[in-house]
């Protein structure tokens, strides 16, 4: 089979429109039979619904202390965005490459898959992995499962190269992320007799409402030096989306809505989880006095750790021994770093593109960027070989 370069790998990755809400399979269909035509053995992990699958493979000797490099194969919707191309076709103008993906994160996957190949080519004396998950961009939930079925049929790295825009900067530290699902049910009555019946819209606006509150409360703290470090410097209480109702003269019935916190390390996960379902249970007793049938309902849809900054950490290491970069630098966003270390991978971020880019029409990434992930690799590629 023919070896592709690392920019027509990222167009056939990007011609696959892997949003989340769809299938990645055709995809990784596509990613097992290339690598199998390179002589690379590849393992999947399906999601309970065979709807979509995790893709792993190890190149190098079969002992343990290799390299990972992980990257999602899902994408962002572009429904509603105005592109000046078709989103899931490479487009080159002004020294860019445009297409969904192609900055968050194909762009990456496709030069991990490149390195992967030219690895196996050349005998390297430490291994080298790939980490292919799926439903990152709704919460980072594919990457855990993948992990575990990770162990056992690859021998375990010990270093995790998590390919995130960041401009090919070592990021060593990112906030923790929960999504919290809630359901408000209310009860239905006429309009003009809503003092009867309990309108979940406007119930859900209280407890949303209650997070712009808590979140001007924390802007207006002066941060700790572990949050200082990041932008913004405290945890962030966020709704994105938000269903309801059936008709305007009508008290809504339910409404949907998904709380979610981007949680800087000083503080916990779990600190920010029982403080909003505290605010859940004291609206909750509100409604309840005007119909007991009432109620709210939560359901964990997400929990994503912290990448914690490591001391004397053997990824971050190695990152800045390929990079010359020995700035310290975190970010706000979740990744699967966080996942991989927490289970005892030391794991950091590096991948080539801003994160600006990410989830935006007429995403990009400079061909600067894509050259400078493609050194990269090939400079990974020689430490690997002199072991």
């Amino acid at each position: 089979m023919r070896k592709l370069s690392p920019l027509e790998l990222m167009e056939k990755l990007v011609s696959f429109p892997t949003v989340s809400r769809d299938s990645n399979l055709p995809l990784v269909d596509w990613v097992e039979e290339y690598l199998t035509g390179h002589g690379i053995t590849c393992h999947r992990h399906y999601r309970e619904d065979n709807e979509q699958a995790a893709l792993f493979a190890h190149v190098g000797p079969e002992v343990e202390g290799g390299v990972i490099l992980s990257g999602h194969t899902d994408v962002v919707p572009v429904d509603g965005q105005p592109w000046a191309s078709d989103p899931f076709t490479v487009v080159e103008r002004d020294g860019r490459y445009y297409g969904r993906g192609t900055c968050d994160m194909k762009g990456f996957d496709a030069l991990a898959l490149w390195a992967l190949v030219e690895a196996k080519e050349a005998g390297v004396k430490r291994p080298l992995q790939i980490a292919l998950s799926y439903d990152e961009e709704v919460g980072c939930t594919g990457a855990p499962p993948m992990i575990q079925a990770m162990q056992g049929p690859l021998p375990k790295a010990s270093a995790v190269i998590v390919g995130e825009p960041s401009m090919m900067k070592a990021v060593t530290g990112h906030k923790g992320g929960i999504g919290i699902a809630t359901h408000v049910v209310g009860f239905e009555v006429h309009s003009s007799l809503m003092h009867t019946g309990v309108n979940a819209i406007m119930e859900a606006a209280k407890l949303i409402d209650w997070a712009n509150q808590v979140n001007a409360e924390e802007m207006a703290k002066d941060p700790d030096e572990m949050a200082a470090m990041f932008e913004p410097p405290w945890t962030l209480g966020h709704v994105g989306t938000i269903e309801g109702g059936t008709a305007n003269n009508i008290t809504a019935k339910d409404c949907h809505f998904i709380m979610g916190y981007r949680v800087v390390p000083s503080q916990t996960k779990e600190y920010w989880r029982d403080r909003y379902l505290e605010k859940v249970r004291e609206v909750e007793a509100e409604m309840k006095k005007v119909h007991p049938d009432a109620r709210i309902d939560v359901d964990m849809r997400f929990d994503v750790p912290g990448l914690k900054p490591e001391d004397d950490g053997e990824a971050e290491a190695l990152v800045r021994r390929i990079t010359g970069d020995n700035a310290t630098h975190v970010v706000s966003y979740g990744t699967e770093a966080g996942q991989f270390q927490e289970v005892g991978y030391s794991s950091v971020i590096c991948g080539p593109g801003s994160i600006e880019q990410a989830h935006q029409p007429d995403e990009y990434i400079s061909k600067d960027q894509f050259e400078a992930g493609h050194q990269f690799m090939r400079d990974l590629i020689a430490v690997l070989r002199q072991g």
